[in-house]
């Protein structure tokens, strides 16, 4: 096992050896006879063999035959500390290697490289993440959600190679052009922030022009609540105009363009005022004052209230749910499906 270690150590020292060796060549050269060394003594034990170089003993009797003189009596407990270390630093080190190939399939597969926490990955995408769950309490659970983890990697591996095509998917939505078949899909949270800025650069870019959209407002589950006050709501209201026959039109997009690109008399933005301002109340009195600036008279605000809070919109949170969740396998908001393609995270204009 020294041998191992040492070969690990020797691995990760060269890198400062590179360097040194461009002004010390014999450093280098030194540094490359001892790895040829030890990389005899590390194949030998890979394969299973004995090592004969003998390169294990050599580390060790390094160390230990300056302590024979000075402190006979610290030999033993030494030696068996550096087996200890050596130990612990191929423990570690495999354990780092799994965790990188784990980190790397979840990127491949998931798009974040941290499955539970997914905006905690700084090489994954930009998003507002649904997280797995609050996380372990105590040893036994983090074992399970380790092993959970690579459940849903490797479910996701299908995704890869699955037919994206936008009518697969059951989604309801607020369609942006009345005519023609939708091509794309455009799951947001009100409240999430990325999806402001995703929203604003497919204005921008023209992308609602180019393609026929399906704008899905999703509001994202937290541990108890969701994860951004009022969403909920808001989520709620916007399918109810959907579902609700009458002659006032596109006053679902019309919240969306007011929450994601307006600001109060203030000058505060109203996505900010929904998540960190306004109450359930306030939020509820605001929404209201908008759709009948939009056109809806008192009777029909009431019937949309009673729609928002219906068992219809209720089961319409479910499938969304499910469809996120468990078949597209999103790990985190916004997340479109468009050319044949699933794109998770804040849109980038070509």
């Amino acid at each position: 096992m020294v041998c191992i270690a040492a070969f690990i150590i020797l691995l990760i020292v060269g890198i400062f050896v590179a360097f040194i060796s461009i002004f010390k060549p014999k450093v280098g050269k030194r540094y490359l006879k001892t790895l040829k060394k030890s990389w005899g003594c590390f194949g030998k034990r890979l394969t299973l063999q004995k090592c004969e170089t003998g390169f294990g003993d050599d580390v060790k009797n390094t160390v230990l035959s300056k302590l024979v003189l000075k402190n006979p009596k610290l030999v033993k407990p030494t030696s068996i500390a550096i087996e200890v270390a050596s130990i612990l630093v191929v423990v570690i080190t495999a354990w780092s290697l799994v965790e990188g190939v784990k980190a790397g399939l979840a990127l491949w597969t998931l798009g974040t490289c941290n499955v539970q926490h997914p905006d905690s990955c700084a090489l994954g995408a930009e998003i507002c993440s649904i997280d797995g769950s609050g996380g372990p309490q105590n040893p036994i659970e983090a074992v399970g959600y380790w092993f959970t983890d690579w459940g849903e990697i490797f479910g996701a591996v299908p995704d890869k190679f699955r037919d994206w095509s936008v009518s697969n998917f059951d989604f309801t939505g607020l369609r942006l052009k009345d005519e023609g078949e939708i091509d794309a899909i455009d799951i947001f949270d009100p409240g999430c922030v990325v999806c402001l800025q995703s929203y604003k650069t497919q204005k921008e870019s023209g992308f609602f022009d180019t393609h026929n959209v399906l704008l899905v407002p999703y509001a994202i589950p937290g541990d108890d609540e969701y994860k951004f006050a009022n969403s909920e709501l808001i989520v709620r209201y916007i399918l109810a105009t959907e579902a609700y026959e009458s002659a006032v039109s596109g006053a679902g997009l019309k919240i969306i363009d007011r929450i994601f690109m307006e600001k109060d008399e203030k000058h505060a933005a109203y996505q900010t005022n929904f998540n960190d301002v306004y109450s359930a109340d306030e939020a509820k009195e605001v929404l209201l004052s908008w759709l009948k600036e939009f056109g809806y008279t008192d009777a029909d605000i009431e019937t949309l209230g009673a729609i928002a809070a219906s068992d219809q919109i209720t089961e319409i949170f479910t499938k969304h749910d499910d469809l996120v969740r468990n078949n597209i396998h999103a790990k985190g908001i916004p997340t479109m499906i468009y050319d044949g393609r699933k794109h998770t995270g804040k849109f980038e204009a070509k």
